[in-house]
């Protein structure tokens, strides 16, 4: 059985009627998103911004309460816990954030913000959790002498390492990354990226690794899904994916990461900009920006499905590309 199994989730946020007597509306951040994931894998999550990524990350960590649908965490549906009882599932589920310095206190000190984790989620006494905030630290690379500073005494890179460690401080099974080195240097991105593989091995907890940079997210994925829209318009192994791509959204997205290697094809730059996620069109969202699209495409909503003979492969497209 997978450590995570989502089905069919659904985020919609009410927005007033355009009149009085205006029939009711929502945006559609997320519309059905299904996937699953194995202890110890990473799944990438790309889409361009307002395609609904983050908002994801945040309701499978009941950050966003879902509208709808079914977050189950070794079988035990998350979306069903309230209270207490989702307060003592959070140690399972953490999350790492865009903002380092954001996502912490400026007021409390590190050791404060590491060993806050500790109380509420373990059982271990103040000289355990002090034991435990040293080897925190250690194990993202800062020296435990650290703890006693603030968050503005460190650089980004430090205080993306300090997320990341506040993260672990309760040995999760399940970790959302919600585009963790995109405020970085790229200098830093890569030191941070190969940190989050370094500590993975070594704990063995589950990522959903949210970016809008499809080479970071093939370096560190083993599984893509691509998201437009709301929707999952392609998963598949990493190499797989990169290597031929089924949607021409995903294409697209593939042209445009800047290479040293020669390209089999031109950059393909997309048609208008995307459509309003509180109207989205019938059949096929991308049908408006699509070079390939057919009358079908336009009445006709295509689901997520095998591509081709191979299973791992999945696509939303009435005409997926071809596979060579």
């Amino acid at each position: 059985m997978s450590l995570l199994e989502v089905k069919n989730l659904k985020k919609y946020y009410p927005v007033p009627p355009e009149h009085l007597f205006g029939p009711k509306r929502s945006v559609k951040a997320v519309d059905g998103i299904s996937f699953q994931l194995d202890a110890g894998e990473t799944l990438g999550l790309v889409g361009e911004s307002g395609c609904g990524k983050s908002t994801l990350g945040r309701a499978l960590v009941r950050l966003e309460e879902p509208t709808s649908g079914e977050i189950l965490l070794r079988g035990r549906d998350l979306c069903s816990l309230h209270g207490e009882k989702l307060r003592r599932m959070r140690g399972s589920f953490q999350m790492i954030f865009q903002d380092p310095y954001g996502s912490l206190n400026p007021r409390m000190t590190i050791f404060a913000a590491l060993d806050e984790a500790l109380r509420l989620h373990t059982d271990l006494n103040s000289d355990q959790r002090l034991e435990r905030v040293a080897e925190l630290l250690d194990m993202v690379g800062l020296k435990p002498e650290f703890a006693r500073r603030h968050p503005h005494q460190f650089s980004g890179g430090q205080r993306q390492r300090i997320g990341i460690a506040r993260a672990l401080a309760v040995n999760p099974e399940f970790i959302v990354a919600d585009e963790p080195v995109s405020a970085l240097d790229v200098s830093v991105q890569a030191q941070i990226v190969n940190l989050l593989q370094s500590l993975q091995k070594k704990t063995h907890f589950a990522m959903l690794f949210i970016a809008h940079d499809l080479a970071v997210v093939e370096h560190i994925s083993s599984r893509i899904m691509v998201m437009y829209l709301g929707k999952a318009v392609e998963c598949a192994p990493a190499e797989k994916l990169c290597a031929h791509p089924g949607h021409p959204y995903t294409q697209a997205l593939l042209s445009a990461v800047p290479s040293i290697e020669p390209k089999h094809g031109e950059r393909i730059v997309l048609a208008g900009d995307v459509p309003s996620p509180l109207n989205p069109p019938r059949g096929c969202r991308f049908h408006p920006r699509c070079p390939f699209r057919r009358p079908i495409c336009e009445s006709e909503e295509p689901e997520l499905k095998i591509r081709g003979n191979d299973p791992s492969m999945l696509c939303a497209c009435h005409f997926p590309l071809n596979l060579h």
